[in-house]
């Protein structure tokens, strides 16, 4: 389970702003919940449109310097192949150094790369955006001290890209 845990990090796209103590840990938004299964689901505020909060979340990864590696828009491919579909995307960051450096440290690391970060419409046209909890899988883990860092940046970039979203914060 450890070993798990340890992958998800690496996988949740690797940032590299320096985070050194617990003050400096970025917090989620208000309403954002755990659901079980290490999940995490952040109410987009009521006054954000989809639209803004993709923007805002790419906004932020590139102030960070992770990386949108990856979109993809299923609600899209849905469409396309004759079904009505809510609006669904997955955006995938990455910081590659530390990503690299996580699996230089143990390879099954590669299995959780890059961070997802997926924004889901619910039925009632309500978005949201969804993503591992971090904070289980920093405890999770027995990672060297400086790969523990590494982590914690990671944590706090996802978070913080959510914290955008959420906010719209353009």
């Amino acid at each position: 389970m450890k070993k798990i845990l340890m992958i998800t990090l690496l996988l949740l796209g690797l940032g590299t702003q320096g985070l050194a103590s617990a003050e400096e840990m970025v917090e989620l938004p208000e309403g954002c919940e755990d659901k079980g299964l290490n999940i995490i689901l952040c109410p987009i505020a009521e006054d954000v449109s989809m639209d803004d909060a993709v923007d805002s979340m790419k906004l932020r990864a590139n102030g960070l310097n992770f990386k949108l590696v990856a979109h993809m828009p299923l609600s899209e491919q849905v469409i396309s192949m004759g079904e009505p579909s809510k609006r669904m995307e997955i955006f995938q960051f990455c910081d590659a150094l530390i990503a690299k450096r996580m699996v230089e440290h143990n390879m099954i690391f590669a299995g959780f790369l890059p961070c997802r970060i997926a924004m889901v419409e619910d039925k009632d046209g309500k978005a949201w955006l969804i993503t591992l909890n971090m904070d289980a899988m920093l405890k999770g883990t027995n990672l060297p001290g400086n790969l523990k860092s590494l982590g914690l940046q990671v944590r706090n970039s996802i978070y913080s890209i959510i914290q955008a979203g959420v906010e719209g914060d353009l």
